[in-house]
């Protein structure tokens, strides 16, 4: 999955993360893992303490850790500083703190599960499908959400391949793909069912997840006639996709006297239909 491994939990604490796909590494954000350690309440003042005290750490953080793009509290995507497994091994080693070998033995762990599911993709289909499962999800809607993953993933790979290359351009067309198909931006559909750093996805009910999907098959499959490339290009299939899915959701709506796009999130599915996993 590609969205949906940004924020992963460390004793119950929220650390952001990002997968770089050309080195195939993890890489972590800087200050998530000094609020660990700490549990300072200002980690990021900690960590510009920290560099000020121990100059040669602060050179090696400068020289080696980039600044890479994570969701923020506000839920918009802002530059972090992060460090793979090797450069926050380093770092922990000046921080003195009862939780710094559970910690690396916990980096080592999720970052040898990526690389296993990248050489075996059906382990991370297999730990998705659990992950959907534990939060309540259906079969059905699980089986939906991951033929829309896949259609997702099909479109990436389309403008990976064709000079759509930055996050940025993603979002972008991203965002007019929803807007057309759904009339809201990705961001007003997250305030509509009162989201922050959650996956959009996740909390999407079987139709919104059905009328995404179309609208982004459509779009590639647009692209791929109109063979565009590069940002400006693409944003010409994006909307004509993004407009076929309306298209049929309006048709929808009309026959049903139903909205298709809702204010509903898993959170309040959660709590109206409480369902015991074994």
């Amino acid at each position: 999955m590609k969205n949906d491994d940004q924020i992963i939990a460390f004793q119950s604490k929220k650390i952001r993360r990002h997968w770089d796909e050309k080195t195939e590494t993890w890489y972590f954000s800087v200050v998530d893992i000094i609020s660990v350690l700490t549990e300072s309440t200002n980690p990021t003042d900690y960590l510009k303490k920290l560099r000020k005290r121990d100059p040669e750490l602060g050179r090696y953080i400068g020289t080696n850790c980039p600044q890479v793009e994570m969701s923020s509290e506000t839920g918009k995507n802002r530059k972090v500083l992060a460090g793979n497994p090797e450069h926050l091994f380093r770092i922990i080693q000046s921080i003195p703190s009862k939780k710094a070998e559970p910690i690396k033995i916990w980096l080592a762990k999720v970052g040898y599960e990526r690389i296993q599911e990248v050489s075996d993709p059906e382990k991370a289909l297999n730990r998705s499908r659990s992950y959907w499962q534990r939060m309540g999800r259906s079969e059905k809607w699980i089986q939906q959400r991951m033929m829309g993953q896949e259609i997702r993933n099909k479109l990436t790979d389309y403008w990976k391949n064709n000079e759509v290359d930055l996050q940025d351009e993603y979002a972008i067309l991203t965002n007019i793909i929803h807007q057309e198909w759904s009339d809201l931006t990705v961001k007003e559909h997250k305030n509509l069912k009162d989201l922050k750093t959650e996956n959009l996805r996740d909390h999407m009910t079987d139709a919104e997840l059905v009328f995404t999907a179309l609208a982004e098959l459509s779009t590639r499959q647009i692209a791929e006639t109109m063979k565009t490339k590069g940002l400006e290009k693409n944003k010409i299939p994006a909307k004509r996709g993004g407009r076929i899915a309306k298209n049929a959701r309006l048709e929808l709506e009309q026959k049903t006297g139903k909205k298709v796009v809702t204010g509903k999130n898993f959170r309040a599915l959660k709590e109206n239909k409480p369902k015991k996993l074994s």
